[in-house]
């Protein structure tokens, strides 16, 4: 199995500009736990922000999601992958680095998204 064959292509993403309550209102409506950060010009990085990042900024540290950006508190570079990359690296390189998400890119092109949930059901869907 491949990154392709488990991936999600439909991906949220959101400008590093907007204000922390922007990213909470487009995880909700979506039921998204994160969201992908946009570069800015072809040779920019592409960026992640989940709930953890805004919990620890917002609860830990007393952060304003009103005064805040997404880039204040987004992971950047995003840890990526290739679609054509076997599940069981993906895996691997999740378990070892404590990430739960990967963007997929080709050429510094957003493809998609996986998550450990995303293998977790395969591998369920295998199971059964």
């Amino acid at each position: 199995m491949q990154v392709k064959d488990v991936m999600v292509r439909d991906v949220v993403t959101i400008s590093p500009f907007a204000k922390l309550r922007e990213a909470l209102s487009l995880m909700k409506r979506h039921k998204l736990k994160s969201l992908v950060v946009e570069k800015q010009s072809d040779s920019d990085a592409w960026g992640l922000i989940t709930y953890t990042n805004i919990l620890k900024t917002v609860i830990a540290e007393e952060g304003d999601i009103d005064l805040l950006n997404v880039y204040d508190v987004c992971i950047k570079p995003a840890m990526s992958v290739g679609e054509s990359l076997a599940v069981k690296h993906v895996a691997s390189l999740m378990a070892q680095n404590r990430i739960k998400r990967l963007l997929v890119l080709q050429d510094n092109e957003l493809l998609g998204f996986v998550a450990m949930d995303d293998i977790m059901e395969a591998l369920l869907a295998k199971v059964e």
